[in-house]
């Protein structure tokens, strides 16, 4: 709202008396215009003690009846709804009252008169707010000469509270100057005076004929090809982009000018927010004790957030990175003294920690999430990837059995279907870890659940892109066709709670993940909106890379009873004892590669060799800078 206007609380007392005066000379001006209209503009048939007698009645009512409905009361902002309602419930019954005096003969004037002078004097007071409404926003509209020129993509719900948040607040710095929809029934429609001018084949037209400096693309959940074709062709047009937030990541439905947030990667490999049963969520959590290993990853720490929210009795948080968890409990708790009981510093890879933890804290139940997970790291020291995958799983996995945890949730990766590499072997071998478990336990469910890439963790390739070009690097790729799975980390834990309210037990419950990516596709979208050229190098797929990601593994079924973005895949259990024999670092990657059903490895692998690689090679007309591949 504009400054120095009467609602704001500056002259309010002096608003008040000139809005009563104003409308007690509207019933002046509505009882003449009436007793004038009903004698046919006779000037000489009017007798002015009745007409007068009736102005005073009037004006009484008008006052009285201000203050028994509080019309002043909480300071209606001129011309707004509010105040409109309060100003047409004053006079109606004014106006109603006075006809009443009028019908029983204690006024002698026409009976028509109260009518036509209700509105008028309606008319009147309106014309005086919608006067001060336009005197405030005329006031309140950013200054044409030093704010942004905004063109906003979409007339809807989200597109019309974002010009009016821009255009009520001169401090806004943003002036929304044309609107485009694709919606042929939006054409010629104004918004607050802002016209619709086309659509998105518009773009570079309508940027260039007023000279706009920003796009806010104001559609949630839009296509990701079509947020992919208005990005392309804004970032031509010399426009930045902005979007509004997704509804689940608003804590209430309006939106303004401050809620928008630059256009990012996650925006451009797009998903749909998955519908989410939080009945069935709060069933299996809300009051229960809750434990969540490797707590300080980029998974566990959301997985806790979330978790969080739907009000366990009790949320232990566990790794063995104290800096991790002290940022975790910040985020949570706005504090993080670490001094809580709350927070565990602790190794799953040791047994007896792992086993008094349970039999003391009995948590209900569990999502493992700790893990080793950088491919090429565990290429090299597959004993670790034993050790911490294989070893520590099977620690969490009896200390559940031994306490009678009620729900076991492992969390997984793609890796793991049709598995090429130590990290999805250690994984598989977690999967059939638990499924061995489900079939063991004599109550609860043991269930996994795997899902691809997500965005934004930490390692993870976009963020490792995003630094490289931050940095003026080349963005390095291990090949132009590879593809992954992607998505993002809230969306992905969103799905792992679920899946554990609706999975049976022993079973991996795959997350869909949507078309996998191309992730040179990504490199120059990224340097599409970095907006400056980068070099891009080939260096060729590393030891137990795949080519092409898949989620349901050969011989596996996709079937989804449930829940239409997650599906039940049967994982053949892994007999605990197998895990009993001794393995050395000579030995772990076979013996891994052995227990996850892999035929034709080498029995004994010393060391992984480096990665071959190509030649580097320069893509060509490429925009943005450079990134190293984490974990593709």
């Amino acid at each position: 709202m504009a400054r120095n206007m009467p609602s704001e609380g500056q002259g309010w007392f002096e608003y008040r008396v000139g809005i009563a005066v104003w409308d007690c000379a509207a019933w002046l001006v509505g009882l003449f215009a009436g007793v004038w209209f009903r004698f046919d503009q006779e000037l000489g048939e009017i007798q002015l003690v009745p007409v007068l007698t009736a102005v005073g009645v009037a004006v009484v009512l008008q006052l009285v009846l201000d203050i028994l409905f509080q019309r002043f009361a909480g300071r209606p902002v001129a011309g707004g709804l509010d105040d409109a309602v309060r100003v047409a419930r004053v006079m109606g019954a004014t106006g109603a009252v006075l006809f009443v005096i009028v019908l029983a003969g204690l006024i002698a004037i026409p009976r028509s008169v109260p009518i036509t002078a209700t509105l008028v004097a309606v008319t009147m007071a309106a014309g005086l707010r919608l006067a001060f409404r336009l005197a405030r926003d005329q006031h309140a509209r950013p200054d044409a000469a030093s704010a942004k020129r905004v063109i906003v993509f979409g007339a809807g719900w989200g597109g019309q509270q974002i010009i009016r948040s821009m255009l009520s607040d001169p401090a806004s710095g943003y002036l929304p100057v044309a609107v485009l929809d694709d919606d042929p029934r939006t054409r010629d429609r104004r918004i607050d005076g802002v016209a619709v001018r086309g659509t998105r084949e518009d773009i570079a037209a309508i940027a260039a004929g007023t000279a706009a400096d920003l796009l806010v693309v104001a559609v949630r959940d839009l296509d990701v090809a079509v947020m992919r074709e208005i990005s392309g062709v804004a970032t031509r047009a010399g426009l930045q982009v902005k979007v509004i937030p997704a509804l689940h990541d608003m804590f209430r439905e309006w939106i303004g000018f401050s809620d928008l947030r630059d256009l990012d990667i996650a925006d451009l490999i797009g998903r749909k927010p998955v519908e989410i049963d939080m009945s069935s969520i709060a069933g299996y959590i809300t009051g229960r004790t809750v434990l969540v290993t490797g707590a300080g990853g980029s998974i566990g720490s959301e997985l806790c957030r979330q978790v969080h929210e739907c009000g366990p009795a009790e949320l232990l948080m566990l790794d063995r990175d104290e800096s991790a968890l002290h940022a975790l409990q910040l985020s949570i708790h706005g504090r993080a003294l670490l001094d809580s009981p709350d927070v565990i510093l602790a190794d799953i890879r040791d047994e007896e920690t792992v086993r008094r933890l349970f039999a003391e804290r009995r948590p209900d139940v569990v999502f493992h999430a700790a893990a080793l997970k950088h491919l090429p790291m565990l290429e090299q020291y597959p004993f670790e990837a034993w050790q911490t995958n294989v070893q520590g799983t099977a620690n969490v996995v009896e200390a559940a059995l031994a306490t009678r945890v009620d729900r076991f949730v492992n969390i997984s990766t793609d890796k793991a279907a049709d598995p090429t590499s130590v990290l999805g072997y250690s994984k598989r071998i977690g999967e059939r870890l638990v499924a061995d478990a489900a079939a063991r336990a004599e109550t609860g469910t043991y269930l996994s659940v795997r899902f691809g890439n997500v965005i934004g963790s930490r390692g993870s390739v976009l963020t490792t892109f995003a630094e490289q070009i931050a940095k003026d690097q080349p963005i390095t790729i291990t090949h132009p066709d590879v593809t992954r799975f992607f998505m993002t980390i809230p969306e992905a834990v969103r799905l792992v709670v679920q899946a554990a309210a609706i999975g049976r037990p022993g079973e991996a419950m795959v997350l869909d993940m949507g078309e996998p990516v191309r992730i040179l596709d990504i490199a120059l979208q990224l340097t599409a909106l970095a907006g400056r050229p980068v070099q891009i190098l080939y260096t060729g797929l590393r030891d137990g890379e795949k080519l092409h990601e898949c989620l349901i593994g050969e011989g596996e079924e996709d079937v989804r009873p449930v829940h239409p973005a997650v599906s039940h895949v049967d994982v053949p259990p892994l007999d605990a004892l197998a895990i009993a024999l001794p393995v050395t670092p000579q030995t772990a990657y076979a013996r891994m590669a052995q227990l996850a059903g892999v035929t034709n490895v080498p029995p004994v692998v010393e060391m992984r060799r480096a990665p071959a690689r190509l030649p580097n090679t320069r893509t060509p007309n490429t925009r943005t800078s450079s990134v190293a591949m984490g974990e593709q």
